[in-house]
């Protein structure tokens, strides 16, 4: 647990984030103040189904809430993976199964009767968190990109959240850059998540002849690079020229001026981002696709859990009701 909330604080919400590895709760001000953030893992026991999951959030919110009051809050906003139903008010999370079809907005809107409750994907969260705190600030053109257990990603366009006609637009990791590639887990073939996400950066390296000394994951993966293993730097390699192609895609699509790379695989840094640099360059032909700007995230894993807080804050920028979020306000 963080301090308490400060007397200054002025309105507080209840932020909550989703995804393949934990479920974060945290109480967030009108400022981009955090406080009280705790965290559960998303796996439960053995045949944890969503309900279970979603209860269990539901008494984190509790318990975080708690020294503060969950009457005072003024809404809860909730970031999870996707893609999301907003019309259902439900997710179906390439990373977390057992959450598919599960009422998460009417679970959780009962918390706060008479407030509003608004969900949105964890990847236009993350473009929300980045561009009212982080490096996202005084720019109203941006792509955020999450490179961690999967892809995911987050457009605003002309200063506003941009959800599309589902609210799952920016959605990039699943957007093949590669004509006739890898299989990807969400169905189709060529995505950036199959080439760029630490568990198939790793699966690849397995495959290529890389052993592993211990945890077998992304971050194990960077430090074999770090030390010249051949095949993890082709590892990484690989996968920043993915990104770098998907960034110049979506940047002719969309006339971005800036893109934003988080998530755990972006703590590599340069092992990610040299390639990604050298391969947008490659592919960004016309003036208007060269110029964007590829900067770090700043907010770090808290990118989503600030969106989610954004919702509330600044609904007028960042819940344009029926595109980018679902709203509802429980009786």
């Amino acid at each position: 647990m963080t301090e308490p909330v400060p007397d200054t604080a002025g309105q507080v919400a209840v932020a909550v984030d989703v995804g393949g590895t934990k479920a974060a709760v945290a109480l967030v001000d009108e400022a981009g103040g955090v406080y009280h953030h705790s965290a559960i893992p998303t796996a439960g026991g053995d045949g944890d189904s969503g309900v279970g999951l979603i209860d269990r959030v539901r008494e984190l919110i509790a318990k975080v809430a708690a020294p503060y009051g969950l009457d005072r809050v003024t809404g809860i906003g909730i970031s999870s993976a996707g893609p999301v139903d907003l019309t259902a008010g439900t997710v179906t999370p390439v990373n977390i199964p057992q959450l598919h079809g599960a009422p998460l907005l009417a679970r959780l809107a009962d918390l706060v009767p008479g407030r509003p409750t608004r969900l949105a994907g964890d990847g236009p969260a993350t473009a929300a968190g980045e561009h009212w705190r982080g490096a996202g600030r005084g720019c109203d053109d941006l792509l955020a990109i999450v490179v961690s257990t999967g892809i995911g990603g987050g457009l605003i366009l002309g200063g506003r959240l941009h959800g599309g006609a589902s609210g799952n637009a920016g959605h990039v990791g699943h957007a093949p850059v590669v004509v006739d590639g890898d299989p990807c887990q969400c169905g189709g073939r060529g995505c950036p998540e199959a080439y760029a996400s630490g568990p198939s950066m790793v699966r690849w390296a397995r495959a290529n002849g890389w052993t592993p000394q211990a945890s077998a994951d992304g971050v194990e993966l960077a430090a074999a690079a770090r030390a010249g293993d051949p095949v993890a730097l082709a590892a990484f390699e690989r996968a920043g020229r993915v990104l770098g192609a998907m960034i110049a895609g979506a940047t002719a699509t969309c006339d971005l001026r800036r893109a934003i790379i988080g998530g755990g695989v972006s703590q590599a840094g340069e092992l990610l981002m040299a390639p990604l640099r050298r391969s947008l360059a490659e592919h960004a032909g016309l003036p208007f696709v060269a110029r964007v700007e590829v900067v770090g995230a700043l907010l770090g894993p808290r990118a989503s859990l600030m969106g989610a807080a954004a919702l509330i804050h600044d609904a007028g920028t960042y819940a344009v009701e029926g595109r980018v979020t679902a709203t509802l306000v429980a009786a």
